[in-house]
């Protein structure tokens, strides 16, 4: 049996609120020092702060799957996402093709192929996992 100590206790209740998400202005907060962690750990795992970034990121990630669950999306809509989000038009994807191409992918006329999709993960800075059905 662990017998939790008063210097336990007390430890706790000071990183409690580091490790603690139950409401949107808590989810910010550990979203931004998520952010100053990964600025300063970066993936050096000898660093002595990756296992409280990891912590903190596995939290954040369970918080987003309860409150913000991801519907099936297809490559087709995080270009439309990702289109909107950076206020492009579809002539302004010559990565993908001619204006009537672009169309046509984005009505489901046609499929992406793995040059476009490569094109577009580097476009947009994403997996080219975010592009496949």
């Amino acid at each position: 049996m662990i017998n939790i100590t008063p210097e336990i206790q007390q430890q706790w209740t000071a990183l409690a609120p580091y490790l603690t998400i139950t409401n949107e202005q808590e989810y910010d907060l550990a979203v931004e020092r998520l952010n100053l962690l990964l600025d300063e750990v970066g993936d050096d795992e000898s660093h002595p702060l990756y296992s409280l970034l990891d912590t903190l990121g596995i939290l954040i990630e369970s918080y987003d799957n309860e409150h913000y669950p991801l519907t099936d999306c297809h490559g087709i809509d995080a270009l439309i996402y990702l289109m909107d989000e950076h206020s492009l038009s579809q002539s302004d994807l010559p990565e993908i093709g001619s204006q009537g191409v672009v169309s046509e992918i984005l009505n489901g006329k046609r499929q992406l192929n793995v040059r476009q999709i490569q094109a577009l993960a580097d476009k947009f800075q994403v997996s080219t996992a975010t592009f496949f059905p």
